[in-house]
């Protein structure tokens, strides 16, 4: 759902971490065949993983929510299951083609370099072809068994998160950004797929999503900040040596992020119990961020990723619990 804007970027050393050689790297080097040698059951697993299989359940979860709140009357649970397929095809095939671009990174940072590729589990050549198979699949699917709109806003998430996003994490701060907007667009995508218009409800939608997400990714840059560095990417916290703009920036978008999630029901698409139960939630979310500008520690970035975490599956919840009945069931 996974930079920052007001600073000049600061591009970090490219420190290599030294690895031992593996099986994936020497197939890699010899042209490589297009998948490792080893186990099925491995090999099915490496693919997976790909995927970021937490990254893709937390996107159905968003399409899922968009598809409650844009129907209309009553959800069709044949679509439902036709368009959360086809979302988490594109979904695992646009994380796929990320982990390829990033092969290098994830190979100098500690957190990642344990992914498939890095790992050589999985070559370039099969991690490519993966990728674009269930890409295509998940745009295709969507346009055959859902609407052309939904596949399209499937198909802009993939381009944006890519084509843009991906590269560049390694020129500018503001990456974060651009990399929000494909991680609020599945939310608009369920919402499209169960017949909803692109009007004021989906907009507020998006930009619930949008804001949620500069916070969660602005704390775990923060605890992870070396490891960025050892990447080389230029995240905010890189750069941000007493972490003072990220906690700036971090408060500042929490506190956007309040006024925004009332939005739903002021719009009528939601009830009293979401918009106090929004507001409780933004004000929490808000002043778990408020101990990061009087010193930004790791354990306090953790609070505010936790929280974050809590965030969103507790506000998709409330609104699915007090979306209006259908004005037709009303009548009846």
């Amino acid at each position: 759902m996974e930079g920052v804007a007001g600073r000049a970027v600061l591009h970090a050393p490219q420190v290599r971490a030294l690895e031992p050689e593996n099986p994936g790297d020497r197939a890699a080097a010899a042209g490589g065949d297009s998948h490792p040698r080893g186990h099925h059951g491995a090999h099915l697993v490496a693919f997976l993983e790909l995927t970021k299989p937490r990254i893709t359940q937390l996107v159905l979860l968003t399409a899922a929510a968009g598809f409650y709140l844009g129907s209309e009357a009553g959800v069709r649970l044949a679509l439902l299951l036709h368009t959360l397929v086809g979302t988490a095809l594109v979904a695992g095939g646009t994380n796929a083609f990320n982990q390829l671009r990033e092969r290098d990174v994830d190979a100098r940072m500690l957190r990642t370099r344990g992914r498939p590729l890095p790992s050589g589990r999985v070559t370039p050549r099969a991690a490519g072809v993966f990728a674009a198979a269930i890409s295509v699949a998940g745009v295709a699917y969507l346009a055959a068994l859902v609407n052309l709109l939904t596949a399209g806003l499937a198909a802009l998430t993939l381009v944006s998160y890519v084509g843009l996003y991906t590269p560049l994490k390694r020129r500018t701060s503001l990456n974060t950004l651009v990399g929000a907007v494909p991680g609020a667009l599945p939310i608009v995508g369920g919402w499209t797929a169960a017949g909803g218009r692109l009007d004021a409800a989906a907009l507020a939608l998006f930009w619930i999503v949008f804001l949620w997400q500069l916070p969660h990714f602005l704390a775990l840059a923060w605890i992870y900040r070396e490891d960025y560095r050892r990447g080389g990417l230029a995240m905010l916290s890189v750069g941000d040596d007493d972490g003072s703009r990220t906690a700036r920036m971090t408060l500042l978008y929490a506190a956007a992020l309040l006024p925004v999630s009332l939005l739903p029901s002021l719009l009528g698409l939601t009830g009293a119990l979401y918009f106090y139960g929004a507001l409780a939630l933004g004000v929490v979310y808000a002043a778990v961020g408020a101990p990061l500008l009087r010193e930004a520690t790791p354990r306090a970035a953790w609070r505010v990723f936790l929280v974050s975490i809590v965030y969103l599956p507790a506000l998709l919840t409330l609104m699915v619990l007090d979306k209006p009945p259908p004005l037709s069931a009303l009548a009846s």
